[in-house]
């Protein structure tokens, strides 16, 4: 049913030809670790995150897309790395993604093995840079440089 209503959402902003929102998160675990994930359709790996459910918030989003895909939780929301809204940024669909940092703890096992291979932690200096899903080497690379971005 979850998996529906997510390309039910995607077919009804391809029909009104609004974008959809979502968001990706930057998991930084309390030793320095940054958890991705190994998607399913691509077989990449990249950030967490996915659409904003109709009638919810972005908090909540980031809250229940952390736990669905990695197991984690939240602990605390530290900053936004940017909005990214240029409409090659995803090929499936124009999508919107506000992109975060998070604190996360727990324990890492996936919720979600529709969407998710594997959950992995990376140091920072070992994240595959450049060879990670849509748009998140972008992404990440401006969250290292400390920006905050709007694009």
């Amino acid at each position: 049913m979850h998996q529906l209503w997510h390309f039910a959402q995607a077919v009804l902003g391809i029909l009104f030809r609004h974008p959809v929102m979502g968001t990706s998160i930057i998991p930084v675990l309390p030793d320095g670790r940054i958890v991705l994930i190994q998607r399913r359709d691509n077989r990449k790996w990249g950030l967490p995150g996915g659409m904003v459910n109709w009638g919810e918030d972005i908090a909540t989003s980031i809250h229940r897309e952390l736990t669905e895909e990695t197991g984690l939780k939240v602990s605390k929301i530290r900053r936004l790395v940017g909005v990214y809204s240029s409409p090659e940024r995803d090929g499936r669909v124009h999508s919107i993604c506000v992109v975060v940092e998070v604190e996360a703890t727990g324990a890492m096992h996936i919720n979600d093995p529709m969407e998710v291979i594997d959950v992995k932690a990376f140091s920072p200096k070992l994240v595959p840079i450049g060879t990670l899903s849509h748009d998140h080497d972008r992404q990440l690379k401006d969250y290292f440089d400390g920006l905050t971005t709007l694009a």
